[in-house]
């Protein structure tokens, strides 16, 4: 950017300034704080300048966006062409319930849907275990059958709408329901849009909604690959999560080398299983957070799709400028709310999601302000949504591409992000890679001790929490948050006992045995499922056949 004869002459004149201004300036107005942290706790100093980017290569490090090393975004013209996805992620209680509320959001604007299930139908129990008793519909909607999934989508058309299944372990199921629901509207597979995340490794290191052990599950994985592939082109097979793992309290960095870690894992377990790097990895996709210090976000999405970008074409190889495009899911940050003075939070999701869209996202979900105690109304959600749309149209920030580039602190934030990531990264593979590494407990380590050091600056005040720890009020107990009927757990029981008393048993019994048979071989498991989940095997029943095969993973204990 600067010869070396310009970059000496600014390191003088840096010099002076800080003698003749600074220094005097300190003598009277001392700094606020010892030392000035991101919210990664890596130290900001005081001015950035071209000091601070002396390496800097434009073409190599920035290029244009649409263009490698995608450090400015995946698309030439940006939001200037198409806003991003506004994806509200919603699910509660049952189908019916789930639906009305897709619908409510589709009216005020959301331009995607995004599917929120509840504990047992993540971990593959239907309504009626023992295990799900007091979780049915609570933190999402109970889908057990395919007869669930056809109500969650009445009046949806899905040729018309792009859909995000937050969906893990039993991920393969859900995506057979959506793909037999589509088939049932007239929609063929090759017409469906969305994303299921069906990221199993960030659930070992932060989540915990696994079932199999890691070989069965990535085979589970790279067979949704395959068959998507083929069959459903449209369709982004998996969403690597860093969000998650973020939320469990590992810092910006480790976020973005978490997840990228994972992603070298499946594209690797891909390739094992025979898979043409080019023709599956462009529908590889990423979900990320959205926290509170604006210009560390903006930097960590820019620094993770260069990252990515070199990852693919140096170390995979891969033609496709597609294969190395870094497209990405944003959600604001769950974990940043607070229950005391919830309004608060209103504009914490303003500011994290002016750091999504500054930084290139492709779709985004906003959190509601009553989060922090319970699951959204319908008036919380619609401003959510609303912040978006504001953004959107009102902030002018979607007017130019990237328009933080070239900015002295954004790009040495990016440049040490990047940096600090690569680091992390080798680390992981001198341990044998990602899975090896979660075995073993490293990446869980890294981020319980982020989590205590991020809380130590809370409690000590080191790190203001505007209403928690500072300034605050005394209130009374919130009114009108959303509560799930405990009647929803007996009407999911009914709804299967009605279920199985009028489906077929014996052509069930024959597709469960099928995909029994084969998960004990190696043919790719997707077909089979599709047809249990068409005869209307239930979701636990499905789980259960690959439960008896594959086992159950037992968590890693840390010492």
């Amino acid at each position: 950017m600067f010869d070396q004869e310009k970059l000496q002459k600014i390191k003088k004149s840096q010099e002076s300034w800080d003698e003749n201004h600074v220094q005097k300036n300190l003598s009277k107005f001392p700094e606020r704080k010892e030392a000035f942290l991101t919210g990664s706790s890596e130290e900001v100093e005081r001015l950035y300048t071209p000091v601070n980017v002396e390496d800097f290569d434009y073409e190599e490090d920035l290029g244009y966006p649409g263009e490698y090393p995608y450090t400015r975004g995946v698309q030439p013209t940006m939001y200037r062409g198409r806003l991003w996805t506004m994806r509200q992620y919603a699910g509660f209680a049952t189908a019916e319930e789930s639906n009305k509320r897709y619908k409510y959001l589709l009216e005020q604007g959301q331009t995607g849907l995004s599917v929120a299930f509840d504990l047992p139908t993540q971990i593959g129990y239907d309504s009626n275990h023992t295990l799900a008793e007091g979780e049915v519909g609570k933190v999402g909607v109970a889908i057990d059958s395919l007869k669930d999934m056809e109500i969650l989508f009445d009046g949806i058309p899905l040729d018309k709408v792009s859909t995000s299944m937050t969906i893990n372990a039993p991920a393969s199921v859900l995506l057979a329901m959506y793909i037999a629901v589509g088939e049932k509207q007239g929609v063929s597979s090759e017409k469906l849009r969305g994303t299921i995340q069906n990221d199993i490794l960030k659930e070992y290191m932060a989540r915990g909604t696994y079932i199999f052990p890691p070989q069965p599950s990535m085979r589970l994985i790279t067979d949704i690959f395959a068959y998507c592939s083929d069959h459903v082109p449209q369709w982004n097979t998996i969403s690597i999560s860093g969000y998650h793992i973020r939320e469990a309290g590992c810092t910006a960095i480790q976020e973005v080398a978490f997840t990228l870690a994972d992603g070298i894992a499946y594209v690797e377990a891909a390739i094992e299983a025979g898979l043409d790097v080019d023709k599956f990895a462009p529908r590889l996709s990423f979900f990320f957070n959205a926290h509170n210090d604006l210009l560390e976000e903006v930097a960590k999405y820019r620094a993770a799709r260069r990252v990515w970008a070199k990852i693919m074409k140096e170390r995979f190889g891969a033609k496709n400028p597609k294969s190395m495009q870094l497209k990405f899911h944003t959600q604001t940050g769950g974990s940043t709310l607070t229950a005391q003075q919830a309004d608060n939070n209103i504009v914490r999701v303003a500011i994290q999601t002016l750091a999504a869209v500054l930084g290139g996202t492709q779709s985004l979900h906003t959190n509601s302000k009553d989060e922090a105690m319970a699951l959204p109304t319908e008036d919380s959600v619609r401003i959510a949504l609303r912040t978006q749309q504001i953004v959107a149209h009102e902030s002018g920030v979607v007017e130019t591409v990237d328009p933080l580039a070239g900015s002295y602190y954004i790009e040495s934030l990016t440049n040490d992000i990047e940096k600090e990531a690569l680091n992390y990264i080798k680390k992981i593979d001198d341990l044998g890679g990602a899975p090896k590494a979660i075995e073993k407990g490293y990446m869980q380590q890294e981020i319980m001790d982020s989590a205590y050091e991020y809380q130590k600056q809370i409690e000590s005040g080191k790190r203001i929490v505007v209403g928690m720890n500072k300034f605050q009020v005394k209130e009374a107990p919130p009114t009108g948050l959303l509560r799930v009927n405990p009647a929803v757990e007996q009407l999911q029981k009914d709804k299967i006992n009605s279920l199985k008393a009028e489906r077929d048993q014996q052509v069930v019994e024959e597709k469960l045995s099928a995909l029994k048979e084969a998960a004990k071989g190696q043919d790719n498991l997707m077909p089979y499922i599709v047809e249990a989940v068409k005869a209307y095997a239930t979701l636990g029943e499905i789980c259960d056949e690959l439960r008896g095969i594959f086992g159950e993973y037992q968590q890693t204990v840390i010492l």
